[in-house]
This record gives C-alpha cells, structure tokens and sequence, in this order.
C-alpha cells in the first residue's frame, strides 16, 4: 500500500462528496461538531488549491484543507480526516504537515490557529509550532464562530461568551520567525488540557 499525499486540484473533485460524508461521520463519532461543509465547498478549495488529499490508488484515505478569515489575516487548516482503515499509520501527521506547509508558502504572513478537542492533533500542533492560547487571540471573524453553531457543545461556547469551550485553542504566529513552542513539558500540559476539558464534560452534566 502507497498513499500518495499531494496539493489537491480540479481533478480531484469528484471525490468531494465522499469528503463530506466523511467529515459528517468523524464529527458524529467524536460528537462535536465540524461546520457543515458542501460538495460545492469542498470542490471550491480543492479548485483554488487549498486543500490536500491522500490518494490509496483511487481511493479517498484522508484531506485536509485551508480555510482563510479575518481579511487573510488568519488561516485555519481545518477538516483533517482520515478514513478508519487508515488511521494508526502516522497518516494524519503527515497530511496535517502538509496542509501546514502550503499554508505557509501560499500565506507567508498569516497567523495559522485551530481549535480542537482531539490530544493527537494538539501533538501535531505543538510539533509545527503552535501554541496554546485563548479564544480571545484567535479571529474574532464571526463567520469562523458561527460555524461552531453545528456542534453539539455550541451552548458551552455562548454560556461562556466564546472565550472557552470543549476546544482548545491553538495558534501559530509567523512573526516568531517558525519558532517553535518549548514542549520540554509537553506531558504535563497536555494532561493539564485533558484534565480542564475533563472538568468542563462534568460541569456541563
């Protein structure tokens, strides 16, 4: 098995609508919320370049693409799948380093952020250089925060008047030259992570 990762383009949009059925089902599974994506939008970005697909020959293992907010002023990579029998093989690693990676050549100047509930990704993230943070240094685009409006756990993010929620915030700034975050503590932080979204889950029962 060779899975080819690459830059998507118009020729990968007949894949567009199993994409969809894909993100709908992770977000199921997981039960929060990834905003409700189109055919037409996911077709869109693989068209204009901003998405990254995994390719098993001719079948769908994984994509990730790029979403732009705040005037271009913030990029979120967002939508990672990869579809059940490829997971556990690095793949997720590798497509979000390369959605990464375009990012950063296409949008030099663009602070790159996420917010997720998922420890892999935030170990992911904190490899690339990402940081912590709050809410409040993310976009305050209110196109980005009403796409949470799907997500199960959308009353926590109101009640808390967006500043927290069940998501992590995570951001990496450009203008710190790639320097990435000291994770020399790693352990810890990411059990402190788990332990307030623990703590949340409780509150919110």
């Amino acid at each position: 098995m060779k899975i080819k990762i690459t830059v998507a383009g118009h020729q990968h949009t007949p894949f567009a609508g199993e994409i969809c059925d894909l993100l709908a089902r992770s977000a199921k599974e997981r039960g929060t919320g990834i905003a409700k994506r189109t055919i037409d939008y996911i077709a869109k970005k693989m068209e204009e370049s901003n998405a990254v697909i995994a390719l098993d020959g001719n079948e769908v293992a994984g994509f990730c693409y790029i979403e732009i907010w705040g005037g271009g002023k913030f990029l979120a990579n967002s939508g990672l799948i990869v579809k059940d029998r490829y997971r556990d093989q690095g793949l997720g690693k590798k497509i979000k380093n390369k959605i990464f990676q375009l990012s950063r050549k296409k949008y030099p100047e663009a602070k790159i952020f996420g917010i997720t509930t998922s420890m892999a990704v935030m170990k992911i993230n904190s490899e690339l250089g990402y940081k912590p943070v709050t809410f409040s240094t993310l976009t305050d685009d209110e196109s980005f925060w009403n796409g949470c409006q799907s997500c199960q756990n959308y009353d926590i993010l109101q009640r808390n008047q967006k500043k927290m929620c069940l998501c992590t915030g995570m951001l990496y700034n450009p203008k710190k030259n790639g320097q990435k975050f000291n994770f020399g503590n790693k352990g810890k932080i990411l059990k402190r992570l788990k332990n307030i979204k623990q703590s949340m889950f409780l509150k919110k029962k």
